[in-house]
């Protein structure tokens, strides 16, 4: 299955097709997904483009959109002596001052897990520690989190909540002045959970030419072909490439159980500020597994940003990872001074893993 969306001669086809469709003048298209990213650079596909069609990355990857306020709470625990459960990419993310890695290092017990089925075991195990289940990803990991806490989980695990929802980031990217986004690429994984429905708003009230796609390099390339096509048509619609495993209803039980377990809220994405609606927390019912009111966590500020960190332009398409002057010099993948070179789905660790 996967070589056919690697065909080469059928890639050289849409590559002749988009070169037929693209404008005279620059246009942008804009993805929000860091798998997307990790194709597009790993097979080149920006080289095939013309001058005139960008292809830029949104905040598409959960852990860099993670604002260090979160970071900074799980550290504070680890070191209080409870037992952090998270996947392995945002060990090493900075926080405000430390990292979990850091943490880890000061006798805090941070471990990796691959699922949070796996924390749920360690805590049914260990019923004298006190365990957190740091829970982030978009609408794509959400629904695993709410099947364990609606399963009413171990009174001695709690959940750390950190997870964003796409829309909101996209709508977002819509209203900088000064970024120019002419159509957008949405992300296929989250697009399986939450269906078409509710990226409608961008060709019905932006004029946005939209399309969800899948992550193989003829997935991208068909995409970028059918938003051309909607630019040059001046016709803007939602379409969906990646009809094998996205529906227009989208998983209906998962969405019933999301809607069980969290509430919508408006929360901070690092670097980029606080969007309206873009978070979940636990509802009411079970707020007692929410490790920031079991532990009396009240909310606090983080920084961001180190000095000449630049992740918040790149997470939002204004520059691209190589025209950072930390790019590849004081940020390196061993040595990272942003959350862009940690996590797999970071632009800046992509753009090294491919070089």
């Amino acid at each position: 299955m996967f070589k056919r969306f690697r065909d080469p001669k059928l890639a050289e086809k849409i590559v002749r097709h988009i070169r037929r469709l693209a404008p005279s003048y620059t246009v942008k298209i804009c993805h929000v997904c860091g798998t997307h990213e990790w194709t597009i650079t790993h097979f080149g596909l920006r080289s095939l483009l013309p001058s005139t069609v960008d292809v830029i990355a949104g905040p598409g990857c959960p852990v860099c959109v993670t604002p260090a306020a979160d970071i900074d709470a799980a550290i504070q625990l680890a070191l209080e002596g409870v037992t952090i459960t998270c996947f392995g990419d945002v060990l090493r993310v900075p926080g405000s001052e430390l990292s979990l890695l850091d943490a880890k290092a000061r006798g805090g017990d941070v471990r990796i897990v691959y699922s949070v089925g796996d924390a749920v075991k360690m805590a049914k195990q260990e019923t004298s520690r006190e365990f957190v289940f740091f829970a982030i990803g978009f609408e794509t990991t959400a629904p695993s989190t709410a099947i364990e806490v609606l399963k009413k989980p171990p009174p001695n695990l709690s959940f750390l909540m950190a997870h964003r929802l796409i829309p909101p980031a996209m709508e977002l990217l819509l209203g900088i002045g000064d970024l120019q986004i002419d159509g957008f690429i949405a992300p296929g994984h989250v697009s399986t959970i939450i269906g078409m429905k509710p990226y409608q708003i961008f060709p019905e009230a932006y004029g946005m030419p939209t399309v969800i796609a899948g992550f193989e390099p003829l997935d991208v390339l068909f995409a970028i072909s059918m938003v051309l096509q909607q630019i040059r048509e001046e016709t803007p619609k939602l379409e969906n490439e990646y009809k094998r495993a996205v529906t227009p209803q989208g998983n209906v039980k998962a969405q019933k159980l999301m809607q069980k377990a969290f509430t919508t809220i408006s929360t901070e994405w690092r670097g980029i500020g606080r969007l309206p609606d873009s978070g979940l927390t636990l509802n009411e019912e079970y707020e007692k597994y929410d490790a920031r009111k079991r532990y009396d966590m009240p909310a606090k500020k983080g920084r961001d940003l180190l000095p000449g960190c630049q992740c918040h332009l790149i997470m939002i398409g204004k520059m691209k990872p190589n025209q950072c002057k930390l790019f590849m010099k004081e940020c390196t993948p061993e040595s990272p001074k942003g959350p862009c070179m940690v996590s797999i789905e970071g632009t800046c660790r992509i753009w090294v893993s491919s070089r």
